[in-house]
């Protein structure tokens, strides 16, 4: 019989009663981290498919980079809870609550740290209000609001598409469906980005992210609307202020951050790997694959998906005790050597969207708007390229997220296609399905200014284009 290796041999986290001194464990943070992460993925299975990391200053996880193994976990709510307040290290200090990890991981009364008759109730709601939006209305938003941002960046022959248009485009579908005023969808964006990024500054992005959240219900307890957010309250789950609360930081987290990273990387995939880029010559536009291969190979959240066990117990030959944060790296897990195949086209299997319970709800969504956003660029500039060189683009920091800090790309000028500016205006589009509510109208403004390489600086221009300043 094979002993099974123990959390003291694989050096568990602070506070397991197996915990004992260890060499130096994979850091999943930092320049390097960022820069190459499969580097790190590929040290770690030495360990097995489940290994020790920290993923900040004195937080320690485990990270399982077993496809199956991974499935284990997902699949295993009898076995694996997904409530932090199990979380131990957390619970008695030894994990500050300043953390910069903490907002990233922390409980809140949603679908996401919910298990049993909790989750099926949250997500029952959440699926039911999303299942009001027509999909055929969604595509025709996206594409309109699409056309709006390549025409702002059309005419100067270069572009940041990050900054001016894949972190653009979800704010601005996002703001569309939650019935979300633009001051409002400030400070969610600009908190959600600074809690993914899980630095110094993190807990101030939680207050700022709380702070837009608490606004938006109270405006949509006033002047409810045909749009998500009002779905939610009037759905008979019957949530609470708070409850509505934290059901849209989890729909802001999955529609806003995310799905940048995911058109983003979609870019960059077609315009740098040469299994693509010939296929754009040649007059194709293999979008669907790409995304596929994105999600398999890159995926947008890179580590997430944390469980905790209720029991100490055994996972692929590791002792894990219980209370012990468990995250799954979707993007490990993906690249498993045990998986049989290079371009996955059309396969479906990977975990980008999770698995079991907690699958994501929105990835259909979610796939449809990265689709159309790709689908609408190259349409719009077919002579694209990147530039600079694939290796010379750089990535933000954190655990969680596999997110560039823009993307600089050259094409042809083209002239704008002759719409009134702002195309998020009240009646941009008449044609769209009642499902979908009136977006907040914008003012014109002057055109963004250079591509920004800092977050801040990021963040203040989106901020300024948004208003119309």
């Amino acid at each position: 019989m094979t002993t099974p290796r123990s959390a003291r041999d694989a050096v568990p986290p602070p506070g397991c009663p197996a915990h004992a001194g260890a060499p130096t464990v994979e850091h999943l943070y930092g320049p390097e981290f960022a820069a190459d992460p499969m580097a790190s993925y590929s040290r770690l299975r030495a360990h097995g498919s489940v290994a020790p990391v920290d993923i900040a200053p004195g937080v320690r996880t485990w990270l399982v980079t077993g496809y199956q193994t991974a499935l284990e976990v997902l699949r295993s709510p009898e076995r694996f809870s997904k409530d932090p307040r199990r979380w131990r290290a957390l619970a008695d200090g030894t994990v500050p609550a300043d953390s910069p990890v903490v907002p990233m991981m922390m409980y809140r009364p949603n679908a996401l740290w919910a298990d049993g008759d909790e989750h099926s109730r949250l997500r029952g709601a959440i699926t039911d209000s999303l299942g009001h939006v027509d999909p055929d209305a969604l595509r025709g938003y996206v594409e309109h609001s699409a056309d709006t941002l390549i025409d702002r960046i059309g005419p100067k022959a270069r572009a940041d598409l990050l900054n001016e248009y894949g972190a653009v485009l979800p704010l601005l579908v996002f703001n569309q469906l939650f019935g979300c005023p633009p001051d409002i969808g400030d400070k969610l964006v600009e908190g959600m980005s600074g809690i993914f990024d899980a630095n110094a500054d993190s807990e101030k992005a939680n207050a700022v992210l709380t702070e837009g959240v608490a606004e938006l219900v109270a405006l949509k307890r006033e002047q409810p609307g045909p749009d998500v957010t009002s779905w939610l309250m009037a759905h008979p789950a019957g949530l609470t202020d708070e409850e509505m609360m934290h059901q849209l930081v989890v729909l802001m987290g999955a529609g806003t951050e995310p799905q940048q990273n995911l058109i983003c990387n979609g870019l960059r995939l077609l315009l740098s790997d040469d299994r693509f880029a010939g296929d754009l010559a040649g007059g194709s536009m293999p979008v669907e694959d790409a995304i596929d291969e994105v999600l398999w190979t890159d995926p947008p959240l890179a580590n997430y998906a944390i469980h905790y066990p209720l029991h100490d117990l055994e996972l692929d030959g590791t002792l894990v005790c219980e209370g012990e944060p468990i995250l799954i790296s979707l993007a490990a897990t993906n690249n498993d050597p045990s998986l049989v195949g290079d371009r996955r086209t059309g396969n479906r299997a990977h975990l980008a969207w999770s698995a079991g319970p907690h699958t994501c709800p929105a990835k259909s969504p979610a796939r449809l708007i990265a689709a159309v956003a790709l689908e609408k660029l190259l349409d719009r500039l077919p002579d694209i390229e990147l530039e600079v060189s694939d290796d010379e683009l750089e990535w933000r920091q954190g655990p969680f997220h596999r997110a560039l800090t823009a993307l600089p790309v050259r094409f042809p000028p083209i002239s704008p296609t002759g719409r009134p500016p702002g195309g998020a205006g009240r009646n941009a589009n008449p044609d769209l399905s009642s499902s979908i509510p009136p977006a907040p109208a914008s003012t014109a403004g002057e055109e963004p200014g250079p591509a920004n390489m800092t977050r801040q600086r990021w963040w203040n221009s989106l901020a300024r284009w948004w208003h119309g300043r």
